[in-house]
């Protein structure tokens, strides 16, 4: 119920943005050389070792290109870009260290560090694509070991732009960061990050996620502008013994060809003491929002207030699952999403961006939004208030066909192990919202619009104990007098 969902935001801890009045140090008083063709890595970790041992300041980089290979940040320092200045990744990837910590390769790394941040006009610029192809010829050479999986090397074969691992009060502001070869930005296990203003063009090559928060406690990210061929604000736990919590996300705007807001894939610990506000999702393949514990998870106290989702192809998909929970308890209670605007298209929305979501298995109608857990792990508490959803409809029986008796219903496979995606059980068989395996649902002031007819009811529930609808309308061309809800072996909350 909306009026007993606490969200405990008083616990979140709100970091402040690194303010440092060190001294600043021109990096090219060190010798570095702003030509876009020089290899200037030694120079620049000879400039940042050297700030760390006088105690801390910033290495400016004024207006040219600095090539660099593999560098790490130290305690206290600070990497300033003014406007108009670019670190540019080196396109040979022998130029890059695969840190034994992480098992990962990065641009610029910091790790087990703490005062660090990034910060100015500037732009890091990993030149992704063509580095990722290189390595790709060194591994068909038999220079490279690499399974040279779909045709292209692991993710960890792949040098990141920034990969920041078990740091304290991080600061990275205002910076452009673009084409990584692999992911784009990691913050793994970090204690008080602030990222704030950033702008991210991450679509030049396989898994370039917008950025990737992991395991991290005490995060703001706000005023993000961030078009990814991956996930945008991926928020991740790879270890079961940590959680990504106490977190504030706000003003932010994400295009993707995977998803929006995202907790996992990987989801061994858990994600706890969310807010969430004023994001825009927008041309984006798969869901505006997706939260999925399927390694065993914990997921609760998160609240989303203030989503605009256009032109996405699916709005909400929350998901319990058991693909490497090793016998933990996967668990997702006490969420709310409120105050939500989507339009669903009824063709591909990221159609014509350099690396577009994967074609999807057909026959297929539109998928609805859904909350969906297991028969023994049920999804509990999640609130959805002041939601407006416009799907395109269209739905049609003689294309894909799923029914509402009772064998139909049950025909829905639970596919407990398998990657978590919306779209992952085919044809569904409700336009606006499916509900499965789930307790204490609210829809309070929600509004389904279907553009075209679909043969499909609204909404369908099936094994949810307590569902409550107050204030719930459905609009459809020509379905006067249509059941638009369904509810099977769940009980209503009135």
């Amino acid at each position: 119920m909306v009026n007993k969902l606490k969200i405990v935001m008083m616990a979140i801890w709100m970091p402040w943005c690194l303010t440092m009045a060190a001294k600043d140090y021109a990096v090219t008083d060190f010798g570095a050389v702003a030509d876009g063709t020089t290899l200037n890595t030694r120079t620049i970790q000879h400039a940042i070792d050297y700030i760390h041992r006088q105690g801390g300041g910033r290495l400016v980089f004024t207006p040219g290109k600095y090539l660099t290979g593999t560098i790490y940040l130290k305690s206290n320092v600070t990497l300033h870009l003014e406007g108009g200045a670019t670190l540019l990744g080196s396109t040979n990837p022998w130029d890059y260290d695969k840190n034994p910590i992480v098992n990962w390769m990065s641009m610029i790394f910091a790790v087990r560090q703490h005062h660090v941040g990034i910060t100015g006009k500037g732009t890091i610029d990993g030149q992704g694509f063509k580095t990722a192809n290189n390595m790709v010829d060194y591994i068909n050479r038999g220079l490279f070991e690499d399974p040279l999986k779909l045709g292209r090397p692991y993710e960890g074969n792949r040098p990141m732009n920034v990969y920041f691992r078990e740091c304290e009060h991080v600061t990275i502001k205002d910076i452009t960061l673009r084409d990584p070869a692999s992911w784009n930005q990691t913050y793994d296990q970090c204690k008080d990050l602030c990222v704030d203003g950033i702008t991210v063009d991450s679509k030049s090559y396989w898994n370039n996620d917008g950025i990737d928060i992991v395991d991290c406690d005490g995060v703001v990210l706000r005023n993000a502008n961030i078009d990814a061929a991956d996930d945008v604000f991926c928020f991740k736990s790879h270890s079961a013994d940590h959680f990504c919590q106490n977190v504030v996300v706000e003003n932010c705007v994400g295009r993707s060809s995977a998803n929006g807001l995202k907790f996992g894939t990987v989801s061994r610990g858990g994600f706890r003491n969310f807010k969430v506000s004023n994001i825009t999702i927008f041309d984006t393949y798969r869901s505006a929002i997706t939260f999925a514990a399927v390694d065993g998870a914990l997921i609760e106290n998160i609240e989303v207030d203030g989503v605009r989702s256009i032109n996405t192809g699916n709005v909400i998909f929350l998901r319990i699952g058991d693909r490497w929970s090793n016998g933990k308890q996967p668990t997702m209670r006490h969420i709310a999403i409120k105050n939500v605007y989507a339009e669903i298209p009824a063709t591909k929305p990221d159609a014509g961006y350099n690396y577009e979501g994967p074609i999807e298995d057909l026959p297929r109608n539109i998928s609805p939004a859904s909350i969906v857990g297991l028969p023994d792990h049920k999804i509990q508490d999640v609130a959805l208030q002041n939601i407006e959803i416009v799907s395109p409809g269209g739905g049609n029986p003689h294309y894909a066909f799923r029914g509402t008796t009772a064998k139909e219903l049950d025909s829905i496979p639970e596919m407990r192990k398998a990657y978590p995606e919306f779209s992952q059980f085919k044809e569904l068989p409700a336009w606006g919202l499916y509900l499965r395996h789930a307790e204490g649902i609210t829809l309070d002031n929600v509004r389904f619009r279907a553009v075209r007819p679909d043969y499909r009811p609204a909404l369908v529930a099936d094994d949810v104990q307590g569902i409550c609808l107050k204030g719930v309308s459905y609009e459809e061309p020509a379905a006067k007098g249509k059941k638009q809800v369904v509810l099977y072996k769940s009980t209503e909350k009135k």
